[in-house]
Formats: C-alpha cells, sequence, structure tokens
C-alpha cells in the first residue's frame, strides 16, 4: 500500500492504456466461441450451431487456406530480415558522420515515413509504380528501354514491392535503435583502437559491430513473435485479385473471409489459430532473448 501510494500518479497514467488494453484486446475474447460454431448474426452466440472442430478442419482441407499460410512466411521472414540488414547498415554508416548537424537532418529524414499511414503511402505507390505513366516505370523504360514492369499485378513483383517499400518505411525506426545501442559504447575503446593504429574501418569491424549484435539478437528474437503478421494495413491497401496467389495473407484472407463474406465462424478459427502459434512463437522468442543475449522484460 505505501508502494502505491507512492507510486499513484504512475499508475494514474498507464490507466487509459489499460483500459484501451481490457476493451479490444479482452473483452472481444469471449466471442472466441464463435470459432466453434457455424455463426450466424441472426441468431447470435447463443442460437448458432455448434459445430465443434468443423471449421479449422475446413480451414486445412482448403487450398488457398495452405498457400496464405504459406505467403505469410514468406513475406513476414523476408521483412523480417530485410529490416534487421537495412538498420543495422545504416546505422553503421550514420555512425560514421561527424558532423552532428548532418547526421541528426539524415536521421530525421529517414525516420519520418514510419509515421505515414500505408493508406496515404498505398495511395502513392499505387500511382508511382503504375504501368500507365508511372514515375518508376517511366525511368525504366527511358533508362532500360525495357517494358513496363506490373509491379502490383505479378506476384513475384508484388512480394518485392512489399518487402522494399516496407523496409524503407520503417529502417528509420529501426536504424534508432541500433543507435542507442551505438551511444552506448566506450569512447575508451575507439581512442585506444586508435592509439595502436587500427583504421576506421578495423575500428569498426572489431568494436562497432560486436557492440550492436546483442541488439541484433534481441530484436532478432523478439521480431520472431511476430512472424505471422505481414501486415495487414500494408498488403490490403496495395494489394488486388491478380496478386492472391502470391500476396494474399492470413490477415487478409480473414477480412474476405468474415467481412466480406459473411463465414464470420470461419474467420474467427482462422484467427484464433493465427494468435495461438503467435503466442507460442512469442514466448520461444522471449526465452532465446534471454538466453542469447540476457534480455528479459520481466
Amino acid at each position: 500500500m505505501k508502494l502505491l501510494k507512492r507510486n499513484w500518479p504512475f499508475h494514474l497514467m498507464i490507466l487509459p492504456s489499460l483500459i484501451f488494453l481490457i476493451v479490444f484486446s479482452y473483452v472481444p475474447m469471449a466471442w472466441i466461441v464463435m470459432a466453434f460454431q457455424d455463426f450466424k448474426p441472426r441468431l447470435g452466440i447463443s442460437g448458432s450451431e455448434w459445430i465443434g472442430l468443423d471449421n479449422f478442419r475446413y480451414l486445412f482441407e482448403r487450398e488457398d487456406s495452405v498457400q496464405v499460410i504459406l505467403n505469410t512466411l514468406v513475406i513476414a521472414v523476408l521483412k523480417m530480415v530485410a529490416n534487421l540488414i537495412a538498420p543495422f547498415t545504416f546505422a553503421i554508416f550514420l555512425n560514421e558522420l561527424r558532423k552532428m548537424f548532418v547526421k541528426r537532418f539524415v536521421q530525421t529524414l529517414v525516420y519520418l515515413p514510419h509515421f505515414l499511414s500505408w493508406v496515404i503511402l498505398g495511395g502513392i505507390l499505387v500511382d508511382i509504380l503504375s504501368t500507365d505513366g508511372g514515375f518508376v516505370n517511366r525511368i525504366i523504360t527511358n533508362l532500360f528501354g525495357i517494358e513496363p514492369i506490373f509491379f502490383l499485378g505479378d506476384g513475384t513483383w508484388f512480394r518485392i514491392t512489399v518487402v522494399v517499400t516496407d523496409m524503407w518505411k520503417e529502417f528509420g525506426f529501426g536504424t534508432v535503435v541500433f543507435l542507442a545501442a551505438l551511444a552506448n559504447v566506450n569512447p575508451s575503446l575507439y581512442e585506444a583502437a586508435e592509439v595502436d593504429g587500427a583504421s576506421r574501418f578495423k575500428q569498426t569491424m572489431h568494436i562497432t559491430i560486436p557492440s550492436m549484435i546483442p541488439i541484433t539478437i534481441v530484436v532478432g528474437t523478439l521480431a520472431l513473435g511476430n512472424i505471422l503478421n505481414a501486415g495487414f494495413d500494408q498488403i490490403f491497401n496495395l494489394y488486388n485479385p491478380l496478386v492472391y496467389d502470391k500476396g494474399d495473407i492470413i490477415d487478409t484472407f480473414v477480412y474476405r473471409a468474415a467481412i466480406l463474406n459473411g463465414q464470420m465462424g470461419f474467420g474467427t478459427a482462422i484467427g484464433l489459430f493465427k494468435s495461438v502459434i503467435g503466442m507460442i512463437l512469442i514466448v520461444i522468442s522471449y526465452r532465446l532473448a534471454y538466453k542469447l543475449a540476457g534480455y528479459r522484460i520481466f
């Protein structure tokens, strides 16, 4: 009680977030039962027929369900790798800048896309990647003399576009994380290396990169918990029926099944399956982060 009286302002500060979490994350769990029903909105949960595991069985019997899970894993893994390599590399180069004004300007510039909505970026990308006079295809046609590329209509190019644009949007945020790790490196290490005649390249290889390995392990292992989150906002604003075979992910599949087609029980079953696998992966990732880098939250 004494601790609570002393820290009550801090508890009050997190109260809105706690209420938000309860209302939007815990209260909806009561409707998980829909995953085991042939849910009909007019009958409600109490009146809908109980069908047990039929929705889950139907999930794995559909050929497109397997493809959707595969698409999700491929896109999520590619994003995870890209969003590790890009900020890691960029943070090293940015750390080498000696003029603080330039360093902070560049850091702010690459960080800004993180705050833009995919609704806005989706509209921009549809325009600049268009085969009919899009900025990117005009450059490709004029410089290389090849036919315009259907970035958002060809499955393979769609995956590449999704990964590259997500990396461009988020690598500024990841760079901040790595720069924070570099800020904790003891400057005397660089001074000692310079006295010993080490070049900037050798200092980077033997001091900078090893200092970034622990945070890289933490970021990488924690990203495993989101391996089934391939980015609904981005995919939803960029995809179309032409790329369903390569670009459809679990979240967009759930949206079409539950909202557009009215298969709410089936859509809930898919979401529950994803949540259970995600929870298992989060537990594994936190254990790996603790074992490999000594990182822990609790």
